[in-house]
């Protein structure tokens, strides 16, 4: 897959759900440390091969540091810590994703996929206790028959407005 992806779907207007109720949407699959994740698609700007990160001191531990994207300073988060997950020694790409203004790149291994999901893949993660140690994590997605983390890019970004105020 080439790692410069950007779709024209990622321009559509940003959504905090899944999409309506009863259709299928489209979501952008991501591994991190073995683990995967789904995100709206509408709320992915691009994923691009990361280079280089410059580290500002102070940061929270989600926030590891920018990166220079054509110009465009943009605040790095690694969520393995708060996911649970043991962090890697490289994390080759960053998926930048938004609402409305706000941006963030999120650190990941790969995109392995962009797939269609239907209303009856999705379980709530509120009724599974996912919203006190996930917070941005919105519920699950069955794929290729496993359990995934559903991101709500609108959580996410306000956990990542808090860590910078």
């Amino acid at each position: 897959m080439d790692p410069a992806l950007s779709t024209s779907q990622a321009e559509a207007p940003a959504s905090n759900g899944s999409g309506k109720a009863g259709a299928p949407s489209r979501v952008c699959v991501v591994t991190l440390g073995g683990e995967l994740f789904a995100i709206d698609l509408r709320c992915v700007r691009e994923v691009f091969e990361l280079e280089s990160v410059t580290p500002v001191p102070g940061m929270a531990s989600t926030l590891v540091g920018v990166a220079n994207l054509r110009g465009t300073v943009m605040p790095l988060a690694d969520l393995r810590p708060s996911l649970g997950i043991q962090s890697a020694a490289t994390q080759p790409f960053v998926v930048v994703v938004r609402h409305g203004s706000q941006q963030v790149g999120i650190l990941i291994d790969a995109v392995p996929e962009i797939r269609t999901i239907h209303p009856d893949d999705l379980l709530n993660g509120a009724s599974r206790g996912m919203s006190e140690s996930r917070p941005f994590l919105s519920g699950l997605v069955k794929i290729e028959e496993r359990m995934s983390g559903m991101v709500e890019v609108q959580k996410l970004l306000a956990c990542v407005e808090g860590v910078l105020n």
